[in-house]
């Protein structure tokens, strides 16, 4: 009698179990991991890069890893912040997974790091479905994606721990309806925060960071409505990540050069 298997769902286990290992690691050399996931577009990763700025200004140790299809353009920019930044190239995969983050970190994340970026695929379906052992998920969106993205996209949005409204400044020309989002947001994922930023003008920026720090304080973050074993059991599946993607080194803002190299996810 032959038994089907359920390889997505294996794929996924595994995963999670990878992601707890590495949440505990990460715990025991008290670094704060957040994993933020978005749709291309949204300003991630300007806003990201002031982050990083804000967060170094006051003495925060941060690092941040970023993942990208075929560019090194987002590693350059948030290396201007002088943090150090790795580039990882998915070569065409829609997400990362845990044990390309934990071959990432091995060796490259500097000693007391309190704070690490985890800037994944802008992608809101394949990203959410994988644990990368971050503390904090965070969804971000733009006022020009559409009040109904939340409801478009449940798993990412109600699996967050925190909602970041980006590109606010422009909220009036995009005729955003604010209360509809929220009204759409209180559906997927009851009680969870919504702070509203713009990268342009920096609302919101230090009230952003001041929540992350709150968690690596010791905060117990919002409970998502969706738990991981909802997210393995309905979130989208592309199959197992490649073992060949390369990384990138863009250490501090002084480099901006093209990298060399670095070790293999």
């Amino acid at each position: 009698m032959c038994r089907s298997v359920d390889v997505r769902t294996a794929v996924l286990a595994k995963n999670d179990g990878l992601a707890a290992e590495l949440r505990a690691d990460l715990a025991s050399r008290r670094v704060t991991a957040v994993n933020l996931l978005s749709s291309p577009g949204s300003g991630k990763t300007a806003l990201l890069e002031i982050v990083l700025r804000r967060a170094r200004e006051r003495g925060v140790a941060v690092a941040a890893l970023t993942a990208d299809l075929a560019t090194e353009n987002d590693a350059r920019r948030l290396a201007r912040s002088g943090a150090p930044v790795r580039q990882v190239l998915t070569g065409g995969l829609c997400h990362l997974e845990s044990a390309q983050v934990r071959g990432l970190l091995d060796g490259w994340l500097p000693p007391g790091t309190r704070l690490l970026f985890v800037e994944n695929v802008g992608n809101l379906v394949c990203p959410a479905s994988y644990d990368l052992g971050e503390t904090l998920r965070v969804t971000l969106m733009s006022v020009t994606e559409g009040e109904d993205k939340p409801l478009k996209y449940p798993t990412a949005f109600g699996g967050a721990h925190l909602l970041v409204l980006t590109k606010t400044d422009l909220a009036d020309a995009a005729g955003f309806d604010d209360a509809a989002f929220s009204t759409a947001v209180e559906r997927v994922n009851p009680g969870v925060e919504i702070l509203r930023t713009s990268a342009r003008t920096g609302q919101g920026v230090d009230t952003l960071l001041d929540r992350i720090l709150t968690v690596a304080d010791g905060a117990a973050p919002h409970a998502p409505l969706l738990a991981a074993d909802h997210l393995r059991n309905h979130g989208h599946h592309h199959g197992p990540a490649h073992d060949h993607a390369p990384a990138h080194d863009h250490g501090t803002a002084h480099d901006h050069g093209h990298a060399s190299r670095a070790t293999t996810a």
